[in-house]
């Protein structure tokens, strides 16, 4: 599927928070904001983020400017880290792999990071062919499951 990435606006942010409250994306995510349902603190989030020239986020766009989702790349300088969320009815369709490798594109600096709960193995792929290394496994609370979770650590080299 073809795939833009653009600034996001407000008019963006209802569709993100309407995409991560969803159960089922909720459980595979699981990495997620202790109550997704919280509105203020997930503007609060969003506003922040915008803020911060350090963050790159963009709108993940489809045909006709549909909203399919978000990416990211934040964190400081020496440990940067790349983010993703896809509304569910477009999972399976490459959306993911199309937008990480946009913002990979849009994101020069080396090495990058990612995190991804190791059952999600639609993420795991995701990453995999957007050329990420596994690099090791943590394991942490994850507020999308309510119990801990062993998430597989990735890397972007140069």
């Amino acid at each position: 599927m073809d795939v833009t990435l653009r600034v996001v606006l407000d008019s963006d942010l209802p569709v993100f928070f309407v995409q991560m409250n969803d159960p089922e994306s909720i459980r595979w995510a699981a990495f997620t904001a202790k109550d997704p349902t919280d509105s203020p603190a997930f503007h609060s989030h969003w506003n922040r983020n915008r803020q911060d020239p350090s963050v790159l986020l963009r709108t993940v766009e489809g045909e006709g400017g549909e909203i399919l989702g978000h990416v990211a790349v934040f964190g400081p300088p020496e440990d940067r880290e790349v983010t993703y969320w896809i509304g569910r009815q477009y999972w399976g369709r490459g959306v993911a792999t199309a937008a990480l490798r946009a913002l990979i594109a849009l994101a020069p600096e080396r090495p990058l990071h990612a995190r991804a709960a190791a059952d999600n193995t639609g993420s795991v792929r995701v990453l995999e062919k957007c050329g990420f290394q596994r690099t090791g496994t943590d394991r942490g609370f994850a507020h999308g499951r309510g119990e801990d979770v062993d998430e597989v650590l990735f890397t972007l080299f140069a």
